[in-house]
């Protein structure tokens, strides 16, 4: 197995006053490349810090993060936007995208930052919004607004795509779909890695790989040998 994410006894600190505060606690853990991936654990457990040092937002107090090949534990501010355009792609609960442009260009903005981007018109056919690409944001609902990010990460088409929530603005309809777009960037042609943080217990159902927190550690990785089909999971 081909690893894209190697974490080697991370510790991340924040400091507020006198007091320090420890969201991550000697953690250490490998993902191979190509493989769903869910986080699963408790409001502070360190998901969303997880994913930060994974992303590239944020360097360790201590340890090691290697990603893609690349060692980015001591990189510096520009060293860490670089990488970030070249090998992430990021799914937020907020939706981060440009209200002055249409929902087609905030699609097409990839291409100015990634030397292979998919085609912005085939992403936005992708989540079910073709026919909305000549609006703007402010004409779209939130779940709407949601599902253009997720089309422009997809157009990105990063080797590692990382995702907080992605479904959590969306109806379940539109998640279940969302999340077969997302499973299906793993494995196959693309081999590209997804790495979503949640609270919804049932896409552990679904993921090949389950990483679960607590306190800032990883209390278990599971790996499942025969994920369920996204259609056979009752949503």
């Amino acid at each position: 197995m081909e690893t894209i994410v190697s974490l080697k006894n991370v510790v991340k600190e924040y400091s507020t006053g006198e007091k320090t505060f420890r969201a991550l606690d000697h953690v250490s853990l490998d993902i191979g490349k190509g493989k769903f991936v869910c986080i699963l654990g408790p409001s502070g457990a360190g998901k969303s810090t997880l994913l930060n040092l994974i992303g590239g937002m944020d360097n360790p107090s201590s340890g090691s993060v290697v990603i893609n090949g690349n060692d980015i534990t001591g990189f510096n501010e520009d060293q860490l936007s670089d990488f970030r355009a070249e090998n992430i792609g990021f799914i937020f609960q907020f939706y981060n995208i440009l209200p002055s442009l249409t929902v087609l260009e905030n699609v097409e903005l990839v291409k100015e930052i990634v030397s292979q981007p998919l085609d912005a018109g085939k992403a936005l056919e992708a989540v079910g919004l073709s026919e909305h690409k000549n609006k703007y944001p402010s004409q779209l609902s939130g779940g709407e607004q949601q599902r253009v990010s997720i089309a422009r990460a997809i157009a990105k088409n990063p080797a590692l795509l990382l995702c907080d929530e992605p479904t959590g603005a969306l109806d379940s309809q539109t998640g279940v779909r969302i999340l077969r777009l997302l499973k299906e960037q793993c494995g196959g042609n693309r081999g590209n890695t997804v790495i979503i943080v949640t609270h919804n217990s049932l896409i552990a159902d679904i993921a090949d790989v389950v990483i679960r927190l607590k306190n800032g550690k990883v209390s278990s990785v599971t790996e499942n040998e025969h994920p369920m089909a996204i259609d056979s999971v009752a949503w």
